[in-house]
């Protein structure tokens, strides 16, 4: 497995070369023939995306991509992952240089509109703020004239800018635009507070305070965001692709398909499930793939809630509970697709 750890002579030539990639090949072409799927991702959150030990890349976001990669490589090792911060991003994936962007990254109406195509989400979370117990803090009416440490780059800059203004908090941004110098700032003290999405709050919490105890995190706001892998304008075959990779986690949990048991239901009566497996034909044609696709990801990666209980919910040191990531009939906001 590739880690990149560098921008600049990728990012140069991909900036050349993107507008004519655009005009004549399409993005499932190009994965095709380069025979690997680069995807963004984190500096470093486990749960979400980090190398492990060996230095192989984990977590949800990451699995996201290995679920793209089976559906067009049928190898879920066939990926290669760029770590960037806040600032990088997007224009990585503007300027082609990476092929699919699921770095715990929030839905909102101006990056919509302006170069990238949100697929589906693949978690909910409210933005949190952490604080030291110490500090006896553990509402925003109450962190007046706190100093947050905050990346740039993000919606959480402008998250702090409308709290501390609906709030008359004097908040004071220090803004980092390296994702683990901002987390290092705040565990030495040069802010008062660290914000981001609660999920990696809780990330950073588990692996990187001497005593996670001593600190708390709370709701920066009453809203939810939908975190959520992006793709490039101008390519709908290959936002479909991302979408529907997505979707086909979420059906099988529905659908009550792991990687344990899909074997067992190559032979069901039910035409949803046979559709879905591709053992009835035209689902996968209309996207440019096998009609085995979903049933491919789901044998190899699994289906919603294997990626999340071993990444983030109860089989992870993170151990979060589904809340808002469990399906829509457990009281949660993740909804299956029609396959057909």
């Amino acid at each position: 497995m590739t880690c990149k750890t560098t921008l600049t002579a990728m990012a140069m030539i991909a900036a050349l070369t993107a507008p004519a990639l655009a005009q004549s090949t399409s993005t499932l072409d190009t994965v095709k023939e380069r025979g690997r799927l680069i995807c963004g991702s984190s500096q470093g959150t486990p749960g979400f995306g980090a190398p492990d030990d060996n230095g192989y890349w984990r977590g949800l976001d990451v699995e996201t991509c290995r679920a793209v990669a089976v559906a067009v490589l049928d190898d879920k090792d066939a990926v290669d992952f760029v770590p960037l911060s806040g600032q990088q991003r997007i224009p990585a994936l503007q300027t082609g240089e990476i092929d699919m962007l699921p770095r715990t990254l929030t839905w909102t109406l101006q990056r919509d509109a302006n170069g990238i195509n949100f697929t589906s989400p693949n978690y909910y979370e409210f933005t949190g703020f952490m604080m030291p117990k110490s500090l006896g803090i553990t509402s925003v009416e109450d962190m007046a004239g706190a100093s947050v440490c905050v990346q740039t780059g993000s919606t959480t800059e402008v998250v702090v800018n409308d709290v501390s203004t609906k709030n008359d908090l004097d908040l004071q941004p220090v803004v980092f635009d390296n994702t683990t110098a901002g987390r290092q700032a705040f565990f030495s003290g040069r802010c008062d507070a660290l914000i981001t999405d609660a999920g990696a709050l809780a990330s950073v919490r588990a692996t990187m305070a001497d005593n996670p105890d001593d600190y708390v995190i709370f709701p920066a706001t009453p809203y939810m965001d939908a975190l959520t892998p992006a793709v490039r304008h101008g390519d709908d075959q290959w936002l479909d692709i991302v979408t529907w990779s997505i979707q086909a986690m979420i059906a099988a949990e529905a659908f009550g398909l792991t990687s344990e048991n899909i074997d067992d239901y190559l032979d069901s009566d039910d035409p949803r499930i046979r559709r879905f497996l591709g053992t009835d034909p035209g689902n996968g044609a209309a996207l440019g793939l096998s009609d085995d696709f979903a049933y491919r990801i789901v044998k190899s990666v699994g289906n919603y809630a294997e990626v999340y209980d071993r990444n983030v919910g109860m089989d992870s040191p993170l151990k979060l509970e589904r809340g808002y990531n469990a399906l829509f009939n457990d009281g949660g906001l993740m909804f299956p697709l029609a396959f057909q």
